[in-house]
């Protein structure tokens, strides 16, 4: 998890305020203890909170070409990078890092907006084109990381991985949306692109915003969900399931960091471990918490498929009660 912030000026080229990117940065602190970095130019500010997870002495973000005309901030991860990556080289450009996000770099410049269509992954990031003064959001296609943003009266895109980023700009109304607060009373959330504020929005999942700068920004959709009738047997439909997730968890254990899993005792977690434990060479790790209150822990569960897959296993274990003379 990181956390990514930006100010765009689509009518000029004041530089924003250095203090109040790091102030949207200082947000987000929590999402990345590993480090931080900014990008401030005329008309332009970028700000990136990092989690480090692949090639951790490299990665700082934000991240650039080999001219430093094109920059990306980040949050998430490329699962097929090194596919991508292979791509890239053979059509020649350059790589300094074994960091996921230079791909996107390199994306950008090779494919455009139609870099996303080739990424395998949960990712929300911003790319800054200097040379054709453009600014590139996208978020992954089921929205698996958050990215607001926000238009100002004065011609600046405000945005970032949480709203609350977004609220240490003056500028930003606080006037709440009465339809927002109707959808929260009606399904316990927002659906996107609403925010309990009128003035900022969702990047809904599987969506890109461009904007440059002189023009109005541009909202499409590149991935949607599809539902088509398919005819297969029981088993087909078993062998199919079993096989996407063996794939789906084996490209997700690519990492240059330690990895486990949370395991709930519950059906998900159960068969993402045991997967783990089909694709891995290594040990598993997981970790679970016993509640001990009969009816809602499930520990034994989660200790029986522990035990099943040989894998090292760290349970925690909490007292409501103490969670509820927890002081705030």
């Amino acid at each position: 998890m990181c956390g990514l912030v930006g100010i765009f000026d689509c009518k000029g080229l004041a530089t924003p305020d250095r203090d109040l990117i790091v102030r949207m940065s200082n947000r987000l602190r929590h999402r990345g203890p590993d480090g931080e970095g900014y990008l401030i130019a005329p008309g332009i500010a970028l700000g990136h909170r990092r989690l480090s997870i692949i090639d951790p002495a490299r990665g700082a973000q934000p991240l650039y070409n080999e001219d430093g005309s094109v920059a990306v901030i980040f949050n998430g991860c490329i699962y097929n990078f090194r596919a991508i990556r292979t791509a890239l080289q053979a059509a020649g450009h350059l790589f300094k890092t074994d960091c996921d996000t230079e791909v996107i770099v390199h994306a950008w410049e090779e494919w455009g907006t139609d870099c996303v269509t080739h990424f395998r992954g949960m990712f929300a990031f911003a790319v800054w084109d200097a040379t054709q003064e453009t600014l590139f959001l996208a978020r992954d296609r089921l929205g698996k990381k958050p990215l607001y943003y926000a238009e100002l009266p004065t011609g600046r895109i405000v945005f970032g991985s949480e709203l609350k980023a977004l609220l240490v700009d003056p500028e930003i109304s606080r006037d709440i949306d009465p339809y927002a607060v109707d959808d929260f009373f009606a399904y316990g959330y927002i659906p996107d692109p609403r925010t309990i504020y009128r003035s900022v929005a969702k990047l809904p999942p599987g969506h890109v915003l461009l904007v440059r700068r002189g023009s109005r920004p541009r909202l499409s959709c590149y991935w949607d969900l599809i539902f088509a009738p398919r005819q297969q047997s029981e088993a087909e439909a078993c062998e199919g399931l079993i096989g996407h997730l063996n794939d789906a968890v084996a490209v997700r254990l690519v990492s240059d960091v330690p990895l486990g899993a949370f395991l709930s005792g519950g059906v998900d977690s159960s068969a993402v471990v045991a997967s783990m434990s089909r694709c891995s060479n290594k040990e598993v790790s997981c970790f679970s918490v016993e509640f001990g209150v009969r009816g809602f822990d499930e520990s034994d569960y989660a200790r029986e498929v522990a035990e099943r897959y040989h894998a090292s296993h760290v349970v925690d274990k909490v007292d409501p009660a103490d969670l509820l003379s927890l002081d705030g």
